[in-house]
């Protein structure tokens, strides 16, 4: 079974960064897409960058592009995200998530089967 493990979340600064990272296992084939997730209390969760395992290309939400950069290292089975000039409202629980193909055009969450615990990130003014 596929396996993700989300971890790096804390407390920072208004201005600062964090790197979240994902570890993932188990994939049956090399075919999946690796996505970055967070949520509110009594929001939705909400979509925020993918990365394929396949040939790295990547995709961001408005909300996020320019601030946050999702990597992946070489061997496909872990992922980071990287998040600067961080700011109170990207206070959050932070999920990775999984899904087989290789379009990263979205960010759909029902489309994601596999999931990660969350990791908290809480950005102070």
């Amino acid at each position: 079974d596929v396996q993700l493990q989300a971890s790096g979340g804390g407390l920072v600064q208004a201005g600062g960064s964090l790197r979240l990272s994902c570890r993932a296992s188990g994939f049956p084939f090399n075919e999946y897409v690796i996505g970055w997730f967070r949520q509110v209390p009594g929001k939705e969760r909400e979509g925020l960058s993918c990365i394929s395992r396949t040939d790295g290309s990547s995709h961001y939400a408005d909300s996020v592009k320019g601030r946050f950069t999702t990597s992946i290292d070489n061997a496909g089975n872990t992922v980071y995200l990287q998040m600067n000039d961080l700011k109170p409202e990207d206070t959050a629980v932070y999920y990775c998530a999984a899904r087989p193909g290789i379009v990263v055009t979205t960010l759909t969450e029902s489309f994601y089967d596999h999931w990660g615990q969350g990791t908290q990130v809480t950005v102070s003014s």
